[in-house]
């Protein structure tokens, strides 16, 4: 009976280690493969070692790494980031002493080169900046570097980019966020200001008086043209009725000429008493006759004239 209780116990506890080694072994199994197995976030990577020295980057998603010899030594953020607004003090071009008020932007694009090339990048990209900031902010004067934020921030990423690529950090942009002046400067800026205003003001008023003498002028040479003109035109029609009545008399004369070659005496009396006539006629059409006297000897002329009016009749 002993020796079968002793059996039976003996069966019982190899049965009972059996089961329990066997547990151990899946837990075993299972922790190993925990620690072979890592999910990687999408905004991480993660930084793996091999007995201390840099294997590999993980990037997001299941990856598997070699339990006990491999570990992830970092988790490193690849998300854009912000650093904390800071402030500066920088002397511009014109030796103006003013506060900036700046912040960076960027994100990590090589995670082993920020861990191991670098021990805090914020404080590297921070203090960088500061020195490219103030660099940038001297060769401005006061008016640009209020002026420029857009072209200035511009440089100061590029020159960031530049010496932040050896950390695997690229710098996405920078901003300045204000610019910072004393009361003494905004005194001086308003009383320039002021100064610029009136300026602008005189120049507009001498351009607007220029343009006026310049309009004027232009209006009194026209109408000095546009006399010229009438003038001329006038003297065309008054040397045309010349002309035409020196072609008249022309004619007129040949035909006295000719009647006087043909007629003889008789028709130098007709165009002398015509000519008589006719000046009688036109004192008598003046307004200002009232009374017109005729010699004896002009209606004698009138007498003449009728006898040889009715000689002409009579030859012809």
């Amino acid at each position: 009976m002993g020796e079968i209780r002793l059996r039976n116990r003996m069966v019982y506890y190899y049965s009972m280690s059996t089961n329990f080694v066997f547990i151990f072994l899946v837990f075993l199994i299972l922790y190993i493969v925990y620690l072979g197995i890592k999910v990687v976030p999408q905004s991480k990577v993660f930084i793996i070692e091999r007995f201390g020295k840099f294997t590999k980057t993980l990037e997001s998603g299941l990856s598997i790494i070699v339990p006990f010899v491999d570990r992830v030594a970092f988790k490193v953020d690849i998300l854009e980031r912000q650093l904390p607004a800071f402030k500066i003090s920088v002397i511009t071009e014109d030796n103006v002493e003013v506060g900036l008020e700046s912040t960076v932007f960027f994100r990590v694009l090589d995670g082993a080169k920020s861990v191991y090339r670098i021990r805090d990048v914020n404080a590297a990209i921070q203090n960088t900046a500061i020195s490219v900031i103030r660099s940038a902010a001297g060769k401005l004067e006061l008016d640009d570097l209020q002026s420029s934020r857009e072209s200035m921030n511009q440089e100061i990423a590029e020159r960031l980019t530049e010496a932040a690529a050896v950390w695997g950090v690229e710098v996405t942009r920078t901003e300045i966020l204000d610019v910072l002046v004393d009361e003494q400067t905004k005194d001086s800026q308003r009383q320039q200001l002021n100064a610029e205003r009136e300026r602008r003001a005189a120049i507009a008023k001498a351009e607007g008086d220029k343009r006026s003498i310049e309009l004027k002028a232009d209006a009194e040479l026209y109408e000095a043209q546009k006399q010229a003109e009438a003038v001329k035109v006038t003297a065309d029609a008054e040397a045309y009725a010349v002309k035409i009545k020196a072609e008249a008399d022309a004619e007129q004369t040949r035909l006295v000429a000719s009647a006087i070659h043909e007629d003889g005496q008789p028709a130098i009396d007709f165009e002398i008493m015509k000519r008589q006539v006719d000046g009688i006629a036109q004192l008598a059409s003046s307004n200002q006759t009232k009374t017109l006297i005729v010699p004896s000897d002009v209606t004698k002329a009138l007498g003449t004239l009728e006898v040889l009016m009715g000689n002409i009749k009579k030859d012809d």
